[in-house]
């Protein structure tokens, strides 16, 4: 057998014991796992420096206190939610008490992406060990730095039955793929979604996929257009546009479109000011040559109003804005997942939705407005995973909100009370007095009988 063969059956016999089955004992690998983050915060920071020269701020703000933020929540939360949850009992079943409890799947698979390598890999897991399972991590290969860290923490942190790193790379992810886990949790690609999604129907797994797509953002006429182009900006450029829910492109009304632009290109100079190179010194990389290719390709030909420039060796791309962009644009055939803000104006309002209604279901919406009409419209009438009014990307760090996409953008949702939800069945349970037994229920059947039993059921 493999080293992953033989560590998956260690993992089943562990959760057969039944040891992760204790609040105590999940509480206290919750705590073990802060414990390590809090001593090794000055590696973990450094790690994400290297593998996306992100600054010590960016990388405590988006990856390291969501995390804690979630351990608290659940260590808060857990002996509450591990309860079984009492529910109403048809008048059918009388005598008898009726309840949900949460049972963990058993050894679960986290695959975690490279854009936010830290926060991607230990909130999931965070939620895994709540929810009582054994979990096997497998982190990016592109992020190895923070791949190794997170290695490191689990290692010298819980036991190996309980959780256990995998690190390489394709060949790992596949090997791992054909193991049978009894959940699989995935964040990346759709693309590589669709294979996760296709290698679990082979064993009827159950998944979990946090996906993406391209995150429109409307910014109508009657929006506070400075706090927009303000908000756009934090939300847009943060890992350098790197972020599954970052506002992908913008329609805007054409009266507010000059101002917009005006106001966008004032906050990118106001929060990533230039060196004496001309270039950014704490602005995050894009991840690799080919990624960094990619959206260079993408912007020949384009009318770029603002940035547009680029370091080969530091693999940055100042933060860009590009308008006169319509649905046919190059720009918009993909989720760009990159410091690029394509702008497409709009006369109507209504035209907008009809169009966002028949596109691809998108992970995150921005709608900028302060017409209650079209807030309402849009709460109501368009289907994406999740997002703001009047703000952007900030909708993750609400550990009381579900995080997750819909269709081509995910399958399921986490955070807070979701992500224990995410790695627990819901097991549905008749306790049956013995005291009395209804017999209207069994043969022989009469007019009488189901004329009771009918009204049993309503």
């Amino acid at each position: 057998m493999s080293t992953i063969e033989e560590t998956l059956a260690s993992q089943k016999e562990y959760f057969y014991s039944g040891r992760t089955m204790e609040l105590q004992d999940r509480l206290e690998a919750l705590s073990r796992l802060e414990e390590a983050v809090k001593k090794h915060e000055k590696d973990i920071v450094e790690a994400l420096s290297q593998d996306l020269n992100k600054s010590e701020t960016e990388a405590m703000m988006t990856e390291v206190s969501i995390f804690y933020g979630e351990v608290a929540y659940l260590k808060k939360n857990l002996k509450k939610l591990m309860k079984p949850q009492k529910v109403r009992t048809s008048l059918s079943l009388f005598p008898a008490k009726c309840c949900i409890v949460s049972e963990p799947y058993g050894c679960v698979l986290i695959m975690s992406p490279w854009n936010y390598p830290f926060l991607l890999t230990m909130q999931p897991l965070a939620g895994a060990l709540a929810g009582g399972n054994c979990v096997m991590v497998k982190p990016s290969a592109y992020s190895p730095h923070t791949s190794q860290i997170i290695k490191t923490i689990i290692s010298e942190t819980l036991d190996s039955r309980l959780v256990s790193v995998v690190l390489g790379g394709r060949q790992e992810n596949q090997q791992l793929l054909d193991m049978p886990f009894d959940f699989i949790f995935f964040t990346g690609s759709v693309a590589v979604g669709k294979l996760v999604m296709s290698k679990a129907a082979e064993r009827l797994t159950p998944i979990a996929l946090e996906l993406g797509g391209k995150s429109p953002v409307i910014v109508d006429e009657t929006a506070d257009i400075d706090l927009a182009a303000k908000r756009l900006v934090f939300g847009k450029f943060i890992n350098a546009g790197q972020t599954c829910v970052a506002p992908d492109y913008v329609y805007v009304h054409e009266s507010v479109e000059e101002k917009l632009a005006e106001r966008l290109v004032y906050w990118i100079e106001q929060f990533y000011p230039l060196d004496e190179k001309q270039f950014i010194a704490d602005y995050p990389s894009i991840i690799n040559r080919k990624h960094f290719d990619r959206l260079l390709d993408l912007l020949k030909d384009q009318d770029i109003y603002y940035g547009g420039r680029y370091d080969e060796q530091r693999l940055q791309i100042q933060p860009t804005i590009v308008r006169n962009v319509d649905r046919a644009n190059s720009l918009m055939q993909q989720e760009l997942f990159g410091p690029i803000i394509p702008m497409l104006t709009y006369h109507d309002f209504d035209s907008v939705i009809n169009e966002l209604k028949r596109l691809k279901k998108p992970l995150a919406l921005y709608l900028f407005s302060t017409d209650e009409k079209h807030i309402r419209t849009v709460e109501r009438e368009v289907s994406f995973g999740g997002g703001c009014i009047n703000d952007c990307v900030v909708q993750l760090s609400n550990h009381h909100l579900p995080f997750g996409g819909v269709e081509n953008s995910g399958v399921g949702s986490y955070h807070g009370k979701a992500s224990f939800q995410c790695f627990t069945h819901q097991k549905s349970l008749v306790h049956k007095s013995n005291r009395l037994d209804i017999a209207v229920r069994y043969r022989p059947y009469d007019e009488r009988k189901s004329a009771i039993l009918s009204k049993l059921q309503k």
